[in-house]
């Protein structure tokens, strides 16, 4: 489990209930082996890099990992140890280009402006499941240039 940023202590805080819930509910289906390893943000205040090896190895140990979010503003595109640079590192380590992106409408209002009808879309929360390419997650990252277009 790697919490990352103080704020996201909370969700994966939440997320280990859940898991410590199913361990109640389902005796028999065994018990989780929580470890807790800094990652991303909180990595490079306490080590000075994103990705430690021994976070990295015991990733390597898990039979899976619980990431809460691994950035914050602090670390700008011009920072030259960023958290991002943990993710893609762990993602090559381990092989894994998937993610889980939840959706939902921002706004009551923009329901109408929907491509979907309003009474399918109206209180609709989804999941979407991303594969990245591999070729995706090796590039370098860079800053593109602000260009205003006009609406």
């Amino acid at each position: 489990m790697c919490p990352a940023q103080q704020q996201q202590r909370t969700v994966v805080a939440e997320a280990v209930k859940v898991l410590k819930t199913v361990e109640s509910l389902s005796p028999s289906a065994g018990k989780f082996n929580l470890q807790e390893h800094l990652f991303g943000g909180a990595s490079i205040n306490a080590h000075g890099k994103p990705l430690t090896e021994e976070t990295l190895n015991a990733a390597k140990s898990a039979n899976a990992v619980l990431l809460g979010a691994i950035g914050g503003p602090e670390w700008g595109h011009s920072s030259p140890v960023r958290p991002e640079q943990g993710i893609l590192a762990l993602r090559k380590e381990l092989g894994t280009y998937g993610n889980l992106r939840p959706c939902s409408f921002a706004s009551e209002s923009l329901v109408d402006r929907s491509p979907l009808k309003a009474e399918v879309c109206r209180g609709t929360d989804f999941v979407v499941v991303r594969k990245n390419a591999r070729e995706q997650q090796v590039i370098k990252i860079r800053p593109l240039p602000f260009v205003n277009h006009p609406v």
